[in-house]
């Protein structure tokens, strides 16, 4: 018996063969595949980056690149995104799977703490279009106060994972450290009165949040 997952995925747009080659090395050669953004999300990124039309991007969590090709394909042509892996051993396969696209030279990888990475260059990097946070959910709070500087107004962070498999509503998770800091985050994005937010039940939960002009008053956007 088909799911709604099976009838979403027949009816969104097949990942091609890149992206299928992605899947299939992300599967054979790393663990914890299912963090891979996957065909139905990975098509929301890529048309959100094209509606936005963004020049700069930034991404914390790059696993093995799926995403930030994804997202990279929305660049203006001058654009770039830059993206930050914490777990060096999955460099390789990153740099492998960029090379693999006429976009990856677009996109520049660091690999490091993503807090110790931006930290120093707050309020001296330009500012981004888009910020899409899919990095250690533990510290998904500390990523949201972090890069909100980074972000010019009127743009957006996407957050990865904020519904946590039903976990964030599910008492059994009460002593989960990364169940509760996503409630924590979820939380504070939702009494942000900087932001308009919406969370998407795609895939694990993606949460769209849009920064408001300074001199935007937030009730005129409700």
């Amino acid at each position: 018996m088909q799911t709604i997952d099976d009838y979403i995925s027949r009816h969104t747009t097949a990942e091609g063969e890149l992206f299928a080659s992605i899947t299939r090395d992300t599967y054979l050669h790393v663990i914890n595949p299912h963090m891979l953004s996957g065909q139905v999300q990975g098509e929301l990124l890529r048309m959100f980056s094209r509606m936005v039309r963004p020049r700069r991007i930034l991404e914390l969590g790059t696993y093995t690149g799926y995403s930030a090709l994804c997202l990279a394909e929305g660049l203006t042509d001058d654009g770039e995104l830059l993206t930050i892996e914490h777990n060096d051993e999955l460099e390789d396969i990153i740099r492998h799977h960029l090379a693999l696209s006429p976009l990856g030279n677009r996109i520049r990888l660091i690999i490091g703490d993503a807090k110790e990475v931006l930290s120093p260059f707050t309020f001296h990097l330009s500012p981004f279009d888009i910020v899409f946070i899919d990095a250690d959910k533990r510290e998904y709070c500390a990523y949201y106060e972090l890069v909100f500087p980074l972000v010019r107004d009127g743009g957006f962070i996407l957050a990865d994972n904020t519904l946590w498999d039903g976990h964030v509503i599910d008492p059994a998770y009460d002593h989960d450290k990364q169940t509760l800091e996503l409630r924590r985050f979820n939380d504070l994005v939702a009494s942000d009165p900087r932001v308009s937010q919406v969370i998407l039940p795609v895939r694990d939960g993606l949460t769209v949040i849009y920064k408001h002009p300074a001199s935007t008053p937030t009730n005129m956007n409700r």
